[in-house]
């Protein structure tokens, strides 16, 4: 028998995440912090680790070790986990890649069109008692836009799958594409600087790393239309927030449709809440209810995957495997 720790978990409650340990003949312990100094302190004899916006860093490994086995993050990203310190001290660290693809590319186009069209403007000019779309003019449509995916991994390709659907001209920038080049979908490739200056809607869909640490920051977004939309569902810190609601102010863009900021929850003073044509999600972008259950399930599969020897499906640091 086993201990799975869940910790600095997203949901409110692990129904479905104890049914499954104890199926598999493991006790469950919920931990509610999520600073390495809480996880070091409180997840002591944990044989893995359910996660959800914990924190792991060396401190955390080297305080666990050599009890844990594996920590698995209910999400994708895993830029809040130390990879190398958690191969040296042998903890397997896994993720849930692809399990949002659908929901998060549908959340990006809803935000596009809703900036577009100015919807959460429209809805509260009626409830002022505002009868008059003049009052939130301009309004924009589909056709004659383009569409600029930054990030073609399964989410920016779903996302630019359904932005051609719907009679965007798309385009697109990877560090995996050739600019110049087509995707095998017939999407030209471009630099980003040209994807910026060019694109009438801009949706990020990149992972957060040093060289995407404010990506699109206030030269960047200089660089942008008037006319143009960002929309960002991808991590808050590609985007410099200060600099897009000082844009979006001063009247340099169309609109944002923002889901992820830096600092989440979103402080009271985060600029962007006083910004101009905006649409703003509380970091929804990845939840519906069969997504939630796809996300935790495979998560909480891979743990015990791991405790019982098994190769999980989604691992970041396969070699502490062998």
């Amino acid at each position: 028998m086993a201990t799975v720790a869940i910790v600095g978990f997203d949901f409110p409650e692990a129904d479905i995440e104890c049914a499954m340990c104890e199926n598999a003949g493991h006790t469950v312990r919920m931990l509610d912090g999520r600073s390495p100094e809480f996880i070091a302190r409180h997840a002591i004899g944990a044989d893995a680790i359910i996660s959800s916006y914990g924190v792991f860093t060396e401190e955390v490994f080297a305080a666990l070790a050599p009890t844990l086995r594996v920590v698995s993050r209910t999400g994708t990203g895993y830029d809040e986990i130390d990879i190398a310190a958690a191969s040296a001290h042998d903890v397997a660290v896994c993720n849930v890649p692809g399990y949002g693809t659908e929901v998060v590319s549908d959340h990006a186009i809803m935000l596009a069109l809703s900036c577009l069209r100015r919807v959460n403007e429209q809805d509260a000019a009626i409830r002022r008692g505002v009868w008059d779309y003049a009052a939130t003019r301009p309004l924009g449509q589909v056709r004659g836009r383009r569409f600029g995916v930054v990030g073609m991994g399964a989410i920016g390709r779903a996302c630019a799958r359904k932005a051609a659907g719907l009679g965007f001209e798309v385009v697109c920038w990877s560090r995996s594409l050739r600019p110049g080049s087509c995707t095998p979908e017939g999407w030209k490739v471009l630099e980003l600087a040209e994807l910026a200056r060019t694109s009438d809607v801009v949706s990020l869909h990149t992972a957060l790393t040093p060289e995407t640490f404010h990506l699109f920051d206030a030269r960047m977004l200089a660089s942008m239309k008037r006319e143009a939309v960002l929309v960002n569902t991808s991590r808050g810190a590609v985007v410099d927030t200060a600099a897009l609601a000082q844009a979006l102010r001063e009247d340099r863009l169309w609109g944002a449709g923002i889901d992820v900021f830096e600092s989440e929850p979103a402080s009271p003073d985060d600029p962007l809440l006083s910004a101009p044509h905006t649409v703003l999600t509380p970091h929804a972008a990845y939840w519906s209810e069969e997504s939630g259950v796809e996300l935790r399930t495979r998560a909480c599969q891979a743990a015990i995957d791991v405790l019982e020897g098994r190769r999980p499906v989604d691992c970041l640091n396969p070699e502490v495997l062998s």
